[in-house]
């Protein structure tokens, strides 16, 4: 038995070529600096939703919609590269675990100020 399921070896694999797609084949100069965090696949492989960190802030909407936009050129792109029944469907999101963790890292520096402070 695989340690993992296929979905998720799936999601990995498109992570890395998704990545390599955006950053070689896109030429699209308004997208910025961008990093592929990661893919969940469902597990019947029909949807895939690609999380991305971008490093401006004010690039994240333009960036968003640029690859929401050239979904069907990644798509047709990816079907060259896998050998895979079926490609698919990608939906681009901003991962905000980033920003989640930064906050949190806030918030125990602050309790651990007022504990010292006590």
């Amino acid at each position: 038995m695989l340690p993992y399921k296929r979905s998720k070896r799936v999601g990995d694999l498109l992570r890395e070529e998704i990545a390599d797609i955006v950053f070689h084949r896109l030429k699209d100069p308004r997208i910025g600096f961008i990093t592929i965090t990661g893919v969940d696949v469902t597990d019947d492989i029909k949807f895939a939703r690609v999380y991305l960190s971008i490093f401006k802030d004010e690039d994240k909407d333009t960036t968003l919609e640029i690859l929401n936009s050239a979904t069907s050129f990644i798509r047709s792109e990816l079907s060259k590269r896998l050998r895979m029944k079926f490609i698919p469907n990608i939906e681009f999101r901003i991962d905000t675990s980033i920003e989640y963790g930064i906050r949190i890292d806030k918030l125990l520096d602050e309790i651990k100020r007022k504990s010292e402070g006590s």
